[in-house]
């Protein structure tokens, strides 16, 4: 997708914007583009001109995490042992869930305001298939483990984290003991070990 560069005043009110929006998310406060042109100083139309709905808003602050998973994704598609592939992708995929509070309701969305964003969904999902496929066919993984079955059992973990993950700064080894254990359970019994 090939884009008109913006000038660069249109490009600073636009980082500014995305500044402000990543704040409020960061804090869970719900975005409203009203509001984020008065935290901004920026006037209503300019944000609107930018972003026509706060989803789009929402999206486009979540775009880099979405662009860092899924280029993470590729490149454990090269890895050539499927066990490690599988657990460095879901290793990343629960550090971002726990530090992007934008990640979550973007990935859970039915529907995408932006076409940049089903698109970095559906590569990320798709790259995901294949490396649970390949751990599967490896005999690295349950035989019983369904492709459905993997997101919810990471939203779960990310919210057990969330709930009980402690401190900010502790969140990230507490989902890694998380993971680590449903990596022990989702793991078959007779698979090589880990290198």
């Amino acid at each position: 997708m090939t884009t008109t560069p913006l000038r660069k005043d249109a490009a600073r009110n636009w980082e500014r914007i995305i500044a402000v929006a990543r704040d409020l998310v960061d804090q869970g406060t719900a975005l409203q583009l009203n509001d984020v042109a008065r935290r901004a100083g920026l006037g209503v139309g300019t944000v609107y001109r930018h972003f026509a709905t706060p989803e789009a808003l929402l999206e486009s602050v979540a775009t880099p995490c979405l662009e860092d998973l899924t280029a993470h994704a590729e490149r454990a598609l090269t890895d050539p042992d499927p066990w490690h592939a599988l657990e460095v992708f879901l290793t990343r995929t629960v550090e971002a869930q726990v530090t992007d509070a934008s990640l979550a309701p973007v990935t859970a969305a039915a529907e995408d305001a932006l076409p940049r964003t089903t698109e970095l969904k559906t590569a990320l999902w798709s790259a995901g298939r294949v490396l649970l496929d390949r751990a599967r066919e490896a005999g690295a993984v349950r035989a019983d483990l369904a492709p459905g079955d993997l997101v919810p059992l990471m939203c779960g973990l990310a919210y057990a984290v969330d709930v009980h993950g402690g401190a900010p700064d502790g969140r990230i080894d507490t989902a890694h003991r998380y993971l680590a254990t449903l990596l022990g359970g989702l793991r078959a019994t007779t698979a090589p070990p880990s290198r």
